[in-house]
């Protein structure tokens, strides 16, 4: 028994095999070489005895060199080869140098014609035996193995999709044709299609029924694929290859035992991808759903910054959950990461001021109601500070807002969920209100609002009387102001000289007279609020406060 283990081989110190040294040398070179100059060694120290072997990060490990033994021990004849097992008795024979200059059908031969039959292979099988390329994946890559079957996965692509689709840029391959796919998956797609949502990428169209199967196979073969495409990196402007490495990392980012560091390259990729085409085939929530994807990759500064650019320039296409991104854990900075919407409103703010004089007055009056929203959602979160609400309510010019009304509520709902604030903290908070733009009905809400500092209902109450002042004169210019103003009671109300019995006047003239004098009621009405106000400024705040407030009600 002894003379037929004479070889013993140790595998990275944990497993150890006892073969026949004579045996093995005859199929296996590399053995042959450390067989002979061990026999030397024991010559020249006059020792017998078994030859020890010790062999580091062998392909497949024990699994590997076990299936490598039981080829030889029958003469080549002990095994299958098959798609699950061909690469690592490939990596095998490769590193063990079993070539046909020892035996005429070794395994390193047979292996390489099974190789060869790849393109007759089904697509599952070529998925899998890539796959199966992952445990050995150092020494497929460097003896060309990764390579090999990259190339059979892209002639399967190509049987059954425009493969100029996918490797064109997005300009050329926004759309694509909803036909042919693989015989394998075809009868899969519809269901796959069913469970697709709006905010994730579904593979739908011919030309990306493979992103399924490929999701299963790990990072680095992945980044060889786009890398034999010529994709990789700042290259990618194909749309079919990005919209596919979202699909891919959107599997993983949710998987906690994954590597993200392995994935930095795809996700840098994708990003290229999306900045590229972004203005023609993603929308503005669809790039929302990409950040908060790729945030989960640590993304770089660079890659980041690239992104909020593309979406700060079409900030006002969002809607309020797009907006609403969580922190990620660092709650003591708030619920929401208002930063980043700061960061997107100054893009936005930039990019409007370059923009024509019509479309920017639409577009920024529109992100006014929009932050105003925002702004009121996120007002309940007892970890945003008074600097951050400013920060965000002042990104804004202010001919974002026609009216401050909205501005408003969302300071009243901070102060309600904030009571302990201190009267300066309180003040700087209002702030960022024009009080010339608010409402009357909103001017007297914000005078009797007890949270409110007095001094601040003052400067409201006395902005109101100088906007008052400053009322346009002409008629046309006062019915627009008094349709505008809609919520205000007593400019509703028709005077009642004018609605006597036997005075049958024009419309015309009726509505001249009723807006002259409600322009007149309003003047007096404030002048009179006023000067009042000046006769008990010497009196405390709260008492001033309060007799305004009576005198307006």
């Amino acid at each position: 028994m002894s003379l037929l283990c004479d070889l013993q081989i140790n595998l990275d110190h944990e497993f150890t095999f006892f073969v026949n040294q004579d045996l093995m040398s005859e199929y296996s070179g590399f053995l042959r070489k450390l067989i002979k100059q061990s026999n030397k060694k024991k010559k020249k120290n006059h020792k017998n005895g078994r030859i020890i072997i010790q062999l580091q990060d062998f392909p497949g490990g024990p699994e590997g060199f076990d299936l490598v033994s039981r080829f030889c021990y029958s003469n080549g004849g002990g095994i299958s080869i098959d798609v699950s097992n061909v690469s690592i008795l490939y990596c095998s024979s490769q590193f063990l140098e079993m070539t046909e200059i020892l035996c005429s059908s070794n395994l390193s031969l047979r292996t390489e014609k099974f190789l060869e039959g790849m393109f007759y292979w089904s697509w599952n099988d070529i998925v899998s035996c890539l796959k199966s390329c992952e445990q050995v994946f150092l020494h497929a890559d460097s003896y060309g193995l990764v390579d090999k079957l990259v190339f059979g996965v892209l002639a399967k692509i190509a049987q059954n999709s425009d493969m100029s689709q996918v490797v064109a840029s997005s300009s050329t391959s926004s759309s694509a044709s909803a036909s042919s796919m693989s015989p394998e998956t075809a009868k899969n797609r519809s269901d796959s299609d069913k469970r697709s949502t709006s905010r994730s990428f579904s593979c739908k169209t011919s030309n990306e029924w493979w992103f399924d199967d490929m999701s299963s196979l790990g990072p680095k073969i992945i980044e060889k694929l786009i890398k034999n495409l010529g994709a990789f990196d700042e290259n990618n402007d194909s749309l079919v290859l990005t919209r596919f490495l979202l699909h891919y990392l959107k599997t993983k980012v949710h998987n906690k035992s994954n590597n993200k560091l392995e994935y930095s390259g795809l996700a840098y990729t994708a990003v290229q991808g999306v900045i590229f085409a972004a203005k023609t085939a993603f929308s503005c929530r669809k790039i929302f759903w990409v950040l908060r994807v790729l945030s989960g990759f640590s993304i770089s500064k660079e890659s980041r910054t690239g992104l909020e650019r593309v979406l700060g320039e079409m900030l006002d296409q969002a809607k309020l959950d797009d907006l609403l991104i969580p922190t990620g854990g660092k709650r003591d900075k708030g619920f929401y990461d208002v930063d980043l919407v700061v960061r997107l409103l100054k893009v936005f703010v930039r990019n409007c001021s370059s923009a024509e004089e019509e479309d920017e007055s639409l577009r920024i009056r529109r992100m006014g109601k929009l932050i105003d929203e925002y702004l009121r959602e996120i007002s309940p979160d007892q970890n945003l500070k008074v600097s951050k609400f400013l920060e965000v309510a002042e990104s804004l010019p202010d001919s974002a807002r026609d009216w401050f009304d909205g501005l408003f509520r969302a300071i009243d709902i901070y102060l309600e969920s904030h009571p302990n604030l201190s009267s300066e903290d309180r003040t700087k908070l209002c702030r960022c209100l024009n009080y010339k733009k608010l409402t009357l009905e909103t001017c007297k809400q914000l005078a009797k609002n007890p949270k409110i500092p007095p001094n601040i209902a003052v400067q409201a109450l006395k902005s109101q009387q100088l906007s008052n002042e400053a009322l346009p004169h002409s008629r046309e210019d006062k019915i627009k102001l008094n349709k505008t103003r809609n919520s205000r009671k007593y400019v509703e109300e028709k005077p009642i000289l004018l609605r006597l019995k036997g005075f049958d006047m024009p419309e015309k003239l009726v509505d001249g007279f009723e807006d002259d004098i409600r322009v007149n009621l309003e003047r007096r009405h404030w002048n009179k609020v006023m000067d009042h106000s000046e006769k008990v400024c010497k009196e405390t705040k709260s008492e001033v406060v309060s007799r305004l407030i009576e005198m307006i009600i």
